[in-house]
């Protein structure tokens, strides 16, 4: 009964918003053709144009360890937290008891990743996304290596491309990870927020820019940060980000940084995928 009453929610919540601009047709719905910034060609993409999650793209993890961050979330593959609809990923996160080969725990979500089926050193990703709000709500758009080879977390680095804590639904932030294996590890970043209202309300174009020597971060086309000074314990400068990385979206609930769900907190919260697009430098 649980999974028809969360898939009925998530319908109700489609057919409220069928009317926002916010969910006007893409570019390539209506044209087949996926605009490239000057400059850049297009690698890898995905448009969420079918039923479901392409599986040749992107890997459930499926986990209950709280992501090294005391996270409460239960990330599951089940359509209860995440499939497509209407041309939207969408990841679900739910106040509920579950209880897996991990144990129980109190709330679910998910967790994609691109990991061997999308690996990328260098380039520009632009992911267009709509987010959760409220306390305890933690959504990222993020990078973690692909091979490791400057040792364990952080010493072979981390990007990311957007986070979100809930109770500041209108700031996103973008930090690099890097130094030393934890706890020697530091990290460096700056934060954008809206003008006017949240982004939770509308969808908006997260974008990352990383060359050999350069990190840099945009909102909707806005730059707000460039970063090109890094280390690790493990290789010479550019190390550790000159290797090839995957990407990751989830919704985290809870964890050190954002702190626990309250009595304000609604559930289910969602963050919907609109298109995640990557390009390298273009040699025309």
């Amino acid at each position: 009964m649980k999974k028809y009453n969360a898939l009925l929610l998530i319908f109700l919540f489609y057919l409220s918003n069928c009317a926002d601009s916010s969910t006007a047709p893409k570019q390539s719905d209506t044209d087949n053709v996926i605009p490239e910034p000057e400059g850049w060609e297009l690698v890898w993409h995905d448009e969420f144009n079918g039923d479901a999650v392409d599986l040749t793209k992107w890997e459930y993890e499926v986990n209950a360890d709280g992501g090294g961050n005391n996270e409460l979330q239960y990330y599951t593959d089940r359509s209860q937290n995440s499939g497509v609809l209407d041309s939207v990923l969408v990841i679900q996160a739910l106040k509920e008891t579950y209880t897996g080969p991990e144990g129980t725990r109190q709330y679910t979500s998910a967790r994609l990743r691109t990991k061997y089926k999308g690996d990328w050193k260098y380039g520009r990703f632009d992911i267009r996304a709509k987010l959760p709000y409220g306390k305890g709500l933690w959504p990222a758009i993020w990078m973690l290596p692909t091979d490791w080879v400057y040792g364990g977390w952080a010493a072979s680095g981390e990007i990311d491309i957007m986070e979100l804590i809930g109770h500041e639904p209108q700031k996103v932030y973008g930090t690099l990870h890097y130094g030393g294996t934890f706890p020697n590890n530091v990290h460096s970043g700056d934060s954008y927020t809206l003008p006017v209202g949240n982004f939770s309300t509308d969808f908006h174009i997260f974008t990352l820019e990383w060359d050999s020597t350069q990190i840099r971060w945009y909102v909707d086309g806005t730059f707000y940060q460039m970063q090109s000074s890094w280390y690790s314990t493990g290789g010479e400068y550019p190390a550790p980000f000159d290797q090839r990385f995957h990407l990751i979206l989830n919704v985290a609930v809870g964890g050190n940084w954002p702190g626990n769900p309250d009595n304000s907190t609604v559930f289910p919260q969602r963050m919907e995928v609109d298109y995640v697009r990557v390009y390298r430098r273009s040699e025309k």
